[in-house]
């Protein structure tokens, strides 16, 4: 069973009540606004990038988490979809779900950390990372290896709890760190300013209550 509390190698009872909000969107997304300020449609939107790919395009989903970024990939769309992920239980439940939305053909998992993945330098055509940054123990690393993977002209786009969105949200922030959950996070201004230290360019950086929404092309 899932534990409320405890690091990202296990299995914390937050991802899978995350996982039911983002896939119940009448009840999740009354959820993420009382909690979180935010638009759940907003994420929704963001995955859909994943669906205009063409086929034979690479896209790694990390941290995978339950696999809910796998609502952007369409049925027979043609692409290598790489779940990577620190625990070894949340990629079964990414490849339970591709199952479920008849994608497991499209869907590998890897066993990996964010800062030692193991794919080689511009091999990978879109970097998703969805309410993942704010785990990391090192946000900067994370963001620097997911950029080292990235191709030229392709994207990272995901999404993270910010550390300047307001005193409002500040007890979310500190409860999560306190149970484990979070990890030191960033600024907005931080974020920006390590994806154009890494050849990202054409940052777009927008908030939604507590999370901000960040998307950027490798150079």
């Amino acid at each position: 069973m899932g534990r409320p509390f405890g690091g990202w190698h296990e299995d914390p009872l937050w991802a899978s009540v995350y996982d039911w909000t983002v896939e119940h969107p009448l009840i999740g997304g009354v959820l993420w606004k009382a909690g979180l300020g935010s638009e759940l449609r907003r994420l929704y939107d963001a995955a859909a990038e994943i669906g205009s790919l063409p086929a034979g395009a690479r896209v790694l989903d990390v941290p995978c988490g339950g696999g809910v970024a796998l609502r952007g990939l369409r049925v027979g769309q043609g692409v290598q979809y790489v779940a990577a992920d620190i625990s070894a239980t949340m990629l079964e439940r990414t490849r339970e779900a591709a199952v479920e939305r008849g994608v497991a053909d499209q869907v590998e998992t890897v066993l990996a950390d964010v800062v030692d993945l193991p794919f080689d330098d511009a091999s990978v055509d879109l970097v998703v990372s969805f309410t993942g940054l704010h785990c990391f123990p090192d946000p900067e690393a994370a963001v620097a290896e997911m950029a080292r993977v990235l191709a030229s002209g392709g994207v990272l786009t995901g999404s993270a709890l910010l550390n300047d969105t307001g005193l409002r949200f500040a007890p979310l922030r500190f409860a999560g760190r306190v149970g484990g959950l979070l990890g030191p996070g960033c600024t907005a201004a931080e974020l920006t300013g390590w994806l154009a230290e890494h050849d990202l360019s054409e940052v777009r950086l927008a908030t939604s209550g507590a999370v901000g929404y960040f998307r950027a092309v490798k150079a």
